[in-house]
């Protein structure tokens, strides 16, 4: 996988300045200065701007598919975990792929504000998030191992031996509670849901909450006792369970909750026709150990209110406005 450099230009442009390419022009010069100043996010610079030709009637197609990803996990992890997914994308696409993990959630919508992405995979608060500041359109989502759906289970999470036993209980004054990244779906939204039923709010409060920054670190929060209760992505406590990280009997599930899919999502200013390579690429994986490190059964096609429901509750708990 590799990357292009900091410049931006537009192939095949007729010699007249017609309005659309002005247009273009306009654009370009957008992102070379995008390009130049930086958006101040850790590790953003990395990333080409530029190497898109862009064709007037299907739109532009890059010469390095640029590709985000929200880091649910410690980045590095995340890393690591998608490589073989970019040489995957590589070899199906015939094109370079350069791969980026971002410090937190919020630098993957920067990096697709600033036109710096092409496709990024965004928890649902960080699509609604990032549709808020461009063009974006949602193609697939992974189906879930273990409820064999497009939808995958947040929860609220207590050590096993502790006192707590409903999400009522966590009323109590001097619970401590842990989110993952504020911007996460499964460790920030639907935990502030479930909390929420049980009469349990004001989620600013620095005494009662923390965020931890990933599933990984909320789970751990619970089990080395830092906190008293977490949410988190099931998927992700499974999986530091299964890799012995963490003693299945030291944890329980108070509450769990189905929560949409993560969203691959793309530019909307991208080729059709790519767009539609990038999506079958998704629909016809059928290695075995590349679906397993994606978490996934297969994919299916998702399109925008397939996320009503995040983008209704992210509204009204104040993480979208």
């Amino acid at each position: 996988m590799t990357s292009t450099p900091c410049t931006a230009h537009h192939a095949g442009e007729p010699p007249a300045r017609s309005a659309e390419a002005s247009t273009l022009t306009r654009r370009s010069r957008r992102r070379a200065a995008v390009c130049a100043a930086g958006i101040g996010i850790a590790g953003l610079a990395a990333l080409g701007c530029g190497g898109a030709a862009a064709t007037p009637a299907g739109g532009e197609t890059p010469t390095t598919l640029r590709v985000g990803l929200v880091p649910n996990q410690a980045p590095d992890r995340i890393r690591a975990q998608y490589r073989p997914f970019g040489a995957y994308l590589e070899k199906t696409l015939e094109q370079p792929v350069e791969l980026f993990v971002a410090t937190d959630y919020t630098g993957v919508v920067e990096a697709m504000a600033s036109d710096k992405l092409d496709l990024a995979y965004f928890g649902g608060v960080t699509y609604v998030q990032a549709e808020k500041r461009a063009d974006v359109t949602p193609i697939v989502t992974e189906i879930d191992r273990e409820t064999s759906s497009p939808r995958y289970y947040s929860a609220i999470i207590v050590r096993a031996d502790g006192p707590i036993k409903t999400v009522a209980d966590l009323k109590e004054k001097d619970r401590k509670f842990a989110f993952g990244d504020i911007n996460s779906t499964s460790g920030s939204l639907y935990p502030r849901l479930m909390l929420d039923r049980a009469g349990i709010g004001n989620f600013t409060d620095p005494q009662k909450f923390v965020y931890t920054g990933g599933h990984d670190a909320a789970t751990l929060a619970v089990v080395n006792e830092t906190v008293d209760a977490g949410g988190v992505e099931k998927r992700i406590m499974q999986r530091l369970i299964d890799s012995g990280t963490v003693k299945a009997e030291t944890v329980r599930v108070l509450e769990q909750q189905l929560v949409m899919g993560y969203p691959w999502v793309v530019r909307s200013r991208l080729d059709r026709g790519l767009v539609e390579r990038i999506t079958q690429a998704f629909l016809t994986v059928r290695d075995p150990e590349l679906l397993a490190l994606l978490r996934a059964d297969r994919y299916e096609r998702v399109q925008k209110t397939d996320y009503d429901e995040v983008r209704r509750e992210a509204t009204r708990l104040g993480l979208v406005r």
